[in-house]
């Protein structure tokens, strides 16, 4: 089975080799050439464009920053309408608004092609290893055709509804990321500022109520001072900013999700918006005058 993959950055690089690790040929395209040939060294073929890709395969994945990104590559000048075969299925798995998913699946309609929105959580560890977790939102028969491609790339796929589901799962997804690492660096900060050792006290903590998948992935980078991206403070931003847009159309108040907005929009503005999200922490170090770090 041949498969059209499009956006190798972060993510994208790493899930598109693992589709070919798992066997699979690939037709890749990204702007950023040095990309394209890592793939097209580890057994990719090479596209021209978005269009070439939808033109040579039943299956194309797109894997793209936000919203604008996915509406150029598949609904622009030389792009996947262009050249999607009728009965063609896109799936999305960039993070973008639901809207967004809902817009551009309709459009593909109209050339008699399936979309399917499936963005993911794990960050650039899972996506090497392969155990992201998918949440997907499209037709179930379409689901149920790549739901074997997809869990070469994660560890679950799930459908959770409609076209936009999957988007929608993934905005409630990052709000409580977001609001967990937030948890994990306010406390963390208080129990630094009050000479307890931080390191003893997620040891103490993470085995009990308060332990969480955040809790075990953050806090010993955290520890190091390492805020090397697996996931940046932009990218969530940009997430949050999703999730915000959606809750205000739907009228859904989210306060909470507002003021971790504002902590990481305080850290753009210091320059710190390409760091790890778990990088949050800086945030309440600097109000606190004080650095959650392991002790010498």
């Amino acid at each position: 089975m041949r498969i059209g993959f499009i956006g190798l950055g972060i993510m994208g690089k790493p899930m598109a080799k693992n589709l070919l690790t798992a066997g699979y040929d690939l037709l890749v395209y990204d702007i950023v050439s040095e990309s394209v040939s890592e793939l097209v060294t580890a057994g990719a073929v090479a596209a021209k464009s978005p269009r070439d890709v939808a033109a040579g395969v039943d299956l194309i994945i797109t894997m793209l920053p936000n919203s604008p990104h996915v509406k150029a590559v598949i609904l622009g000048e030389n792009g996947v309408i262009e050249g999607v075969r009728s009965g063609a299925i896109v799936v999305d798995m960039s993070s973008i608004a639901p809207l967004a998913a809902q817009e551009v699946a309709a459009e593909l309609e109209k050339k008699g092609a399936i979309m399917l929105d499936a963005p993911v959580s794990g960050g650039e560890p899972k996506a090497i290893d392969g155990t992201l977790a998918i949440m997907v939102g499209g037709p179930e028969k379409a689901f149920e055709k790549v739901k074997d491609v997809l869990l070469k790339m994660g560890a679950s796929a799930v459908r959770c509804g409609d076209i936009g589901a999957g988007n929608v799962t993934k905005l409630a997804n990052q709000i409580i990321v977001a609001l967990n690492i937030a948890a994990v660096s306010e406390a963390m900060t208080l129990a630094t500022k009050a000479k307890v050792d931080p390191e003893l006290v997620f040891n103490a903590i993470k085995g009990g109520l308060a332990g969480s998948t955040v809790l075990n992935a953050k806090m010993p980078l955290i520890l190091e001072g390492n805020f090397k991206p697996g996931f940046r403070i932009e990218l969530h931003i940009k997430d949050l900013q999703n999730a915000l847009d959606t809750a205000h159309e739907i009228g859904v108040p989210v306060p909470l999700t507002s003021q971790v907005m504002e902590f990481m929009q305080a850290l753009k503005v210091a320059g710190k918006q390409k760091d790890d999200h778990g990088g949050l922490i800086q945030f309440y170090e600097s109000l606190a005058a004080v650095e959650v770090r392991r002790n010498a």
